[in-house]
């Protein structure tokens, strides 16, 4: 009798590791998916994901509380309501694409209707997984006497980690998107039966226990937990979910908002977890708060260091390493505070409550209380204090504590509320100016100088435009948009074009504009309000431009799609100077909405300058499929006009526009055929195959240092090197 108790007892334990892996798969599985289906609808911002991210974190955190207040009824009722939702949930699952109906319209706050499409379509199911780790380890709890639960929160991270690493090497790879959500949905039907089993299984055997009636491991002490010690099960991680998430924001704004750059960090907090959560042993505070504070120190060189040899490998490295480390002091401080397995739901809520915290401030307080990007040190300076806080070996004492966190706090906000404000003898900041969509910032140079007086603005580290102010050079175009660049070349190229329609997918300052004669219409398209704001209200290119000027708010390949088709003569596809491309426009089914609103003989303007993508051979891999004639025009940097390095690639289904003899004699050869990489959906993107990469450097500091992106004639394209970063 005892060897067939042990035997079901044992395999109780397995059907419920069985069952916490693939709830966590599924859990993590669905979150890039649902980011790929959301990101074409808000722009193709970071932005999206870190709002999808506070979603997560909030069902997760909603999951625990399910999870918590359930423990307290009794085993039968917990098994008759949880099978109910389960069955609700796996019925639902096959419904978790988003429908058409649902795309935003201009106006809608994009926090608000990310949050409500992700309830609608994928709430119940991520609800009833996100209970399911707690839920099952309190049921094994109560049954399996001596039994540590703190290992299936490790297993649980350990599924989460597997499904993030498949997805982009693996899922996003081989299958579509609607194959992706097909797979999930029949993947969730079959861990709705192991869970259904797992539930019948172990209340069917045992004995129905009552809330009060638990079964617990006889380890550590009994005693509630105090008021100090749950702050820390709260406060500790909400200060690694902030990490997260601003690290998350900074290494998609350097190059693209694509699952790639959202596994990569989510992946590092998941293996902190699996880490510190399994054994004690592998966290050393000594060891792991040294390698924090060396990340820090390591992240203040690289913005040195950036400036001068872009080289987003070795940022991304540091950016990780400083995650990963702050993640390992954070959580294993966590561990260490665990309680007794009696409290175990109530950790557990806690602990998604942190991380929705973090998610809160980050997506949706930072933007409101802040003017330029300061979560990522608010996180940091909060993570160090805490660390104080709980250091009972080398700090002793609440008076010492306090004087400690006196001092870092005052250190870490001078300098955080610093950053971004560093005017110089001939540079300074007029406005900063934050919303959904990032940090805008109007710089002023030279205004002791009239002839080159200017105004920028910038957006992060990229350049959207400038303007002299100088009456005899306020009508010049600039920036990218020169006379000598490839939309100057293509406008100058038939001057007599009565009536001109031109479009332009980005605004910017409206440099374009200066081209505009009388009877010309330039109609653009800008998902961003702010920037319509400061370009009205610091430059004057649209107020002076001679032709008729219309601006449709709203992400310009949906504004597209849903407008008639409007006969342009010129398409300007201007949203790819900055590092974070949005790449939803870029793929076969944006260039379909493009040729619709075409002339026959019309010119899609791609200004195609980036730092780290090669994006001349994927809008040629484009042209190819759609059977269009390119010309690729390279130009570079002219201070005395205020002209930057700048790529256009001009695409015509004529032949009769390009062969203009002021283009022709501008035309850079293709360097590299262009069917080595694959064509761009909206179902399938391999950002990996147009990463630039760089020759090995002869030189000493080359030779030491990762290997940077070797850019022609020191092609800056969009960065804007010489300025001070905010």
């Amino acid at each position: 009798m005892r060897k067939k108790w042990l035997k079901y007892e044992y395999g109780s334990v397995f059907s419920t590791c069985t069952t916490v892996f693939l709830g966590a798969f599924l859990l993590f599985q669905v979150q890039p998916l649902f980011g790929r289906f959301l990101t074409p609808w808000f722009g193709g911002t970071p932005e999206v994901w870190t709002a999808c991210m506070l979603f997560f974190q909030l069902f997760l955190l909603g999951g625990y509380a399910y999870a918590h207040f359930l423990s307290r009824l009794s085993g039968r009722q917990q098994a008759l309501l949880h099978l109910l939702l389960l069955s609700a949930a796996a019925f639902l699952a096959f419904r978790i694409i988003p429908p058409a109906t649902l795309k935003p319209s201009t106006g809608e706050n994009p926090v608000i209707s990310i949050l409500w499409i992700c309830t609608l379509c994928i709430g119940l199911p991520y609800f009833i997984l996100s209970s399911t780790g707690p839920l099952l380890q309190s049921w094994i709890c109560r049954l399996n006497r001596g039994f540590v639960p703190y290992r299936l929160y490790a297993l649980s991270n350990t599924g989460s980690l597997l499904a993030l690493l498949s997805y982009p090497f693996l899922f996003e790879a081989y299958l579509s998107r609607h194959q992706q959500a097909a797979f999930w949905s029949f993947s969730f039907l079959i861990y709705a039966v192991f869970f259904a089993l797992c539930a019948v299984k172990l209340y069917s055997t045992h004995p129905v226990l009552q809330g009060g009636e638990e079964k617990q491991p006889e380890i550590g002490s009994c005693m509630p937990p105090s008021f100090s010690i749950r702050f820390f099960w709260l406060a500790l991680p909400a200060a690694a979910s902030t990490v997260l998430l601003a690290v998350t924001e900074k290494i998609t704004q350097d190059i693209a908002v694509v699952p790639f750059l959202w596994v990569l960090p989510l992946s590092l907090y998941l293996v902190s977890f699996i880490i510190c959560f399994d054994n004690s042993k592998w966290y050393k505070r000594s060891l792991f708060l040294t390698l924090f504070i060396l990340s820090i120190l390591g992240i203040i060189l690289a913005r040195f260091v950036e400036e001068k040899y872009p080289n987003i490998t070795l940022v991304i490295g540091l950016y990780a390493f400083l995650l990963f480390c702050c993640c390992m002091v954070c959580h294993g401080e966590l561990y260490a505070l665990r309680p007794h397995p009696r409290f175990l739901t109530s950790y557990y809520l806690l602990i998604a409550a942190g991380g929705a915290l973090g998610g809160v401030f980050v997506s949706v307080l930072a933007p409101l209380l802040f003017k330029t990007y300061i979560e990522l040190h608010l996180g940091l300076l909060t993570a160090v204090i805490l660390i104080v806080l709980t250091d009972q070996k080398y700090i002793r004492g609440f008076r010492r504590k306090i004087v400690y966190v006196a001092a870092l706090s005052a250190v870490g906000l001078a300098g955080v509320f610093l950053t971004g404000k560093r005017t110089t003898q001939n540079q300074r900041a007029i406005e900063h100016a934050r919303n959904f969509f990032g940090v805008l910032t109007v710089w002023e140079e030279d205004w002791n100088n009239p002839l080159q007086h200017k105004r920028l603005l910038q957006h992060g580290t990229t350049f959207h435009g400038l303007q002299f102010q100088h009456p005899d050079k306020r009508s010049l175009p600039t920036a990218y948009y020169g006379f000598n660049s490839g939309i100057g070349l293509l406008i100058r190229s038939d001057p007599q074009h009565p009536n001109r329609r031109i479009g332009g997918v980005g605004l910017g300052v409206g440099t374009i504009a200066c081209y505009g004669k009388a009877g010309d219409t330039i109609r653009f398209y800008e998902i961003n309000p702010n920037v319509e704001r400061l370009a009205r209200k610091y430059f004057t290119y649209l107020s002076d431009s001679k032709a008729s000027i219309e601006i449709v708010l709203g992400d310009g390949r949906l504004s597209l799609e849903k407008e008639p088709p409007q006969q342009f003569d010129i398409l300007v596809l201007d949203a790819f100077s900055s590092d974070a491309v949005p790449v939803h426009l870029l793929t076969c089914e944006a260039m379909e909405i493009y040729l619709k609103h075409l002339k026959p003989d019309g010119v899609l303007a791609f200004h195609i300058s980036s730092v780290h993508l090669d994006l001349v051979k994927l809008v040629r891999r484009l042209a190819e499929h759609f059977h269009l004639h390119p010309l690729w025009i390279e130009t570079f940097e002219d201070p005395l006009f205020g002209t930057l390095d700048s790529d256009w690639l001009l695409l015509s289904a004529s032949e009769q526009p390009l062969s203009k003899p002021l283009l022709q004699s501008a035309a850079t050869p293709f360097r590299e055929p262009a069917d080595s990489i694959d064509l761009w959906t909206d179902d399938h993107i391999h950002l990996l195959q147009i990463l630039k990469k760089a020759p090995k450097k002869d030189s000493t500091l080359f030779s030491l240092w990762p290997v940077g992106y070797n850019l022609p004639k020191r092609k800056r394209s969009g960065r804007l090197i010489w300025k001070n970063q905010p």
